[in-house]
């Protein structure tokens, strides 16, 4: 049997997605594309996962677009003059779905984070990087377009350092990511699993429908004035509050214990 371009490993409602692509470190395949989409779709289905956590193995993340799938979408122009655009399509349909779910979502970064790989962790809620991590935009560089990537650059940096990357060639290294938000912390290398651990447990300590009302709020926020939302959010708040999860949440504040939801 071959192995798995993601492997999963489902842990106490924590959904670990492993890009395993070693020798070529974890570049974007268009296998690997469909892997994580179906992973992600069955993980919002099951109603059991609350957390996927994405990480590369072999100590890279991932070094973005396979350039085996571009060359073969190429070779099919002649039958199908919009191969390309699909393979394109595809990455941009796989960050999209992670931006929507409502199921919350970290990326643990080391070694080589480029191109769609950077466009993955953009996406993600909290984004956990190695100091030693590198972070590359070298689509213009190679006379390309970081195209499925950059309304996701430019919801997590803002456009004016969206634009200096990718006018520059996109090169940052760990603490500069950093600085300007592309990452939440930074860790050694050796620390990343124990980092992991204490965002999962912040994570799990919070109800997951009011994770998932939450982070579609916060989306619709990015398009419409505050005041536009205020009915909407009062609607959303008093849908919580008057539901098992503020039931529960409310109640365990006032007795002084955990909530239902909290791992023990």
């Amino acid at each position: 049997m071959s192995t798995p371009v993601v492997v999963q490993e489902d842990t106490r409602g924590v959904l670990t997605l492993t890009l395993s692509r070693p020798e070529v470190r974890n570049a974007m395949s268009l296998e690997m594309v469909l892997a994580l989409r179906t992973a992600l779709a069955e993980a919002e289905a099951g109603g059991r996962v609350r957390v996927v956590v994405l990480r590369g193995a072999g100590g890279h993340f991932c070094a973005g677009a396979d350039i085996a799938d571009m060359a073969a979408a190429r070779a099919r122009l002649a039958e199908d003059p919009k191969a390309i655009e699909k393979v394109s399509a595809a990455f941009g349909e796989l960050c999209a779905a992670f931006a929507a779910t409502g199921l919350a979502t970290v990326a643990l970064l080391e070694g080589s984070v480029m191109g769609g790989g950077l466009g993955l962790a953009c996406v993600a809620d909290v984004a956990i990087a190695a100091t030693s991590a590198v972070f590359r935009l070298p689509e213009t560089s190679l006379g390309l377009v970081p195209a499925q990537i950059a309304p996701f650059l430019v919801e997590r940096l803002g456009p004016s350092q969206a634009r200096r990357l990718v006018v520059c060639g996109g090169k940052l290294d760990a603490h500069a990511a950093l600085a300007v938000g592309l990452v939440h912390e930074l860790h050694a290398t050796g620390a990343l699993d124990h980092a992991l651990e204490k965002v999962l447990l912040d994570i799990l300590r919070c109800a997951p429908g009011a994770v998932a009302a939450s982070k579609a709020l916060v989306g619709q926020a990015r398009w419409q004035p505050a005041a536009g939302l205020v009915a909407h959010a009062a609607e959303v708040f008093s849908r919580a509050a008057l539901g098992p999860e503020g039931v529960e949440g409310t109640t365990a504040f006032l007795e002084r214990r955990a909530a239902a939801w909290a791992p023990r």
